[in-house]
């Protein structure tokens, strides 16, 4: 099968204004085929034939678009689509493998009378180089990388009506979704059989484990106890909420509390605990949870099982004469979530429950990830929270989110309390990385190497313990850490991320001077970039005035992401302004002071399916840098990548080649500023940001969580800077 499209030269692509018209990332990359195409066709007439390709086109684009897909090209019966191409939230491989289920089931809908199909689909996760211009609809050859054919081949290998994953895509859609193993698979080229499972469907989102000791956070611990307690003695609700960045703890930090605050002054706390997954099934899905949990019912159970159950936990809550019309509406409300009518009905009836609850015993609602829902369920708290002041009753509430997310929470004045919850202090994350390596089995004298990279973020620390090899991974950074540092970056603007993927590039501390002439820039233009990308906790002030990347991962993910040919031009204008030393190769860090390296290179490994990074020599003593990349494929010598304000471009060089894809596309628009998203989901980007393409150095569309209000969303979430601090455990 053909899986590739050849495309316009390089020319075009190096007209491209800065930022990087190509990047080196990580995406999903989803193929989905009719089975027994041909046969099909033969039987029917040119003008059926013509009305179900409509159909089954329209159907799987209209599914990719709603799950932020970008359908890459069309060959033949086949459909291939990117997730993560020109932005990512940090879920792309569960956009994809949702995707692909919601695609087996339209298809059942939508086409005409009698037709049936059955499609294969194959979802595979890995590294390719993606021309951003072209990630968009119909653009054919945007990504090159040897995942494409994998994902092709996984397709061919999926049973019909199934949807088959990768080892990588299984890795990072664990837990929220059903999969099971399936036979490996042998693929003509590659050395070693795949690992391939089926996925069956949408997994219940359930608590994570938490295991250890809690690492630090007994004061963060301490001060929201002592407000779930305030609000049970003056029966004065109050809500409280943990502050923190992916991956800080937020989630332990809930879990600790729940254990914690059994009871308050010999009075038993009743907890009733929502969980929000990405992208929810319905606006209200994790209020329906919360209703199976405190009701006892289980999805297993029969429609009689759950009518009961729901009819005992409302005795004494709803007066008797409406107990069945509420119990009938809880049990619609949880059988389907999605439905608006049916999911009002029964937001109704459970607030009056945990009022009711609330007048017994202290209640405390709690909702972990409330930046991921609806804003449908930001309104119930704050209907049941002003419910629950006016009649005076002991309830709390407590969230989890970003910092990034803003919850305006009316009347409430001195009843709000924010708990930040910062990075961990050395000494903390020590412990910590002790702890995760021990019960790993792997020595703690991996701890002094490990320190400088996990920034005092728990979930970092728990990746790289678990993780023997992380210099065999892109960047060298475990996949859960990438993927939320791509997820940073890519809320960046264009000029915000063009910066700090300079900086990253060069490897020590950057003066803005230099920033300036590495992106062709006129002088000062960088200086207030850099200093917000310091206040966004992204960057950092060296002793000498310079500016560094101020965590090692997002260092190496951001150097990372420069394909050689850009890492080559910016050595060649800092050459070309008299620089001294040149533009390290990726996943290079240093800690400012005297250049000396804090962590490897996590380059000269091939990683997914894109070329090899060369190393980029840097010079020595008052030598001229080497320009890297003449005469290779893939590299442009002797001419700048089309940034604004550089040198003229001279002649191209060779079209680059990888995994069988023609890597480049003439971009149109400015770059830096992704495509808008469309047809938001619950849990998705806010439907506000669809189509925002603006100038470089605007405010880009919403991509993933966060979502709500987008006048209560910071496009630059500033997560909490490295210092010594009280912390929590992964």
């Amino acid at each position: 099968m053909l899986i590739t499209t050849p495309v316009g030269s390089r020319e075009a692509v190096t007209a491209a204004r800065w930022p990087v018209p190509e990047e080196r990332r990580t995406v999903t990359v989803l193929f989905a085929d009719i089975v027994g195409s041909t046969g099909l066709v033969e039987r029917l007439d040119p003008e059926d034939v013509r009305a179900l390709q409509q159909a089954y086109f329209g159907t799987v684009a209209a599914v990719l678009r709603r799950w932020h897909g970008v359908v890459e090209k069309y060959v033949g019966d086949a459909v291939m689509a990117l997730f993560g191409a020109h932005g990512s939230d940090g879920f792309d491989a569960y956009r994809g493998v949702r995707a692909g289920l919601e695609i087996q089931a339209a298809l059942d809908r939508r086409l005409p009378a009698g037709t049936r199909l059955r499609v294969r689909v194959g979802v595979a996760t890995g590294e390719v180089l993606v021309d951003l211009a072209g990630a968009r609809d119909g653009g054919h050859g945007a990504a090159s990388g040897a995942v494409i054919t994998t994902a092709a081949r996984l397709q061919e290998y999926a049973p019909p009506g199934g949807v088959v994953v990768c080892t990588a895509t299984r890795r990072a859609v664990a837990g929220l979704v059903e999969q099971r193993p399936l036979a490996t698979m042998a693929v003509a080229g590659k050395a070693q059989p795949l690992d391939v499972w089926r996925v069956t469907g949408v997994a219940r989102h359930r608590p994570a484990r938490h295991h250890g000791p809690l690492v630090g956070r007994r004061r963060e611990l301490a001060t929201a106890g002592e407000e779930i307690a305030r609000a049970v003695r003056e029966r004065r609700p109050r809500w409280i909420s943990l502050v923190g960045p992916a991956g800080g703890g937020r989630s332990r930090m809930l879990h600790e509390l729940v254990r914690a605050v059994s009871t308050v002054d010999g009075a038993a706390v009743r907890w009733c605990v929502a969980l929000c997954p990405p992208f929810p099934d319905g606006e209200l899905a994790p209020l329906a949870d919360m209703v199976r949990a405190v009701a006892g019912v289980r999805d297993t159970h029969p429609p009689e099982t759950v009518r009961r159950r729901l009819a005992a936990t409302l005795d004494g809550l709803v007066p008797p004469a409406r107990r069945a019309a509420a119990a009938h509406a809880l049990a619609e409300f949880l059988a389907a979530p999605r439905d608006v009518g049916a999911a009002a009905r029964g937001a109704e009836v459970c607030r009056e429950v945990l009022l009711g609850l609330a007048a017994a015993q202290p209640v405390v609602v709690a909702v972990d990830d409330l930046d991921r829902a609806a804003p449908a369920l930001n309104r119930f708290l704050h209907r049941l929270f002003a419910a629950a002041s006016e009649r005076g009753l002991p309830l709390a509430v407590v969230a989890t989110h970003g910092p990034g997310w803003a919850d305006l929470l009316p009347g409430a004045a001195g009843r709000r309390r924010r708990v930040p919850l910062p990075a961990l202090g050395t000494v903390d994350a020590g412990r910590m990385l002790r702890h995760l390596l021990d019960r790993t089995g792997r020595p703690a004298a991996r701890v002094a190497a490990l320190l400088p990279l996990v920034g005092g973020s728990p979930a970092a620390a728990a990746a790289y313990a678990a993780t023997p090899d992380a210099d065999g991974e892109p960047g060298g950074v475990p996949e859960p850490v990438r993927r939320l540092v791509d997820a940073r970056l890519d809320r960046l603007d264009g000029e915000r991320r063009a910066v700090l993927m300079a900086v990253a590039a060069r490897g020590a501390a950057v003066p803005a001077a230099t920033v300036d002439r590495m992106l062709g820039w006129p002088a000062g233009r960088a200086e207030p970039v850099l200093r917000a990308l310091v206040d966004a906790g992204l960057l950092r002030r060296t002793a000498a005035g310079g500016y560094a990347v101020a965590e090692p991962a997002v260092a190496r993910v951001a150097a990372h992401r420069l394909p050689r040919a850009v890492r080559a031009d910016f050595t060649r204008r800092l050459g070309d302004a008299g620089a001294v030393a040149a533009v390290r190769p990726a996943g290079v860090v240093t800690d400012g002071a005297g250049g000396r390296a804090a962590c490897p290179a996590g380059t000269g490994r091939r990683s997914g399916g894109g070329a090899r990074p060369a190393p980029t020599p840097a010079a020595v003593g008052g030598s001229s840098p080497v320009a890297v990349g003449a005469g290779r494929t893939g590299a442009v010598a002797g001419r700048p990548v089309g940034v604004s304000g550089g040198a003229p471009t001279g002649r191209a060089g060779a079209t680059a080649r990888t995994g069988g894809n023609r890597a480049g596309r003439r971009a149109r628009g400015r770059l830096g500023l992704f495509p808008g998203l469309v047809d938001a989901l619950p849990g998705g980007p806010a439907a506000g940001s669809v189509g925002q393409v603006g100038p470089v150095g605007g405010r880009p569309p919403a991509v993933g969580p966060p979502h709500g209000d987008p006048a209560r969303l910071d496009a630059v979430p500033a997560p909490g800077r490295p210092r010594r601090a009280v912390g929590a455990a992964a």
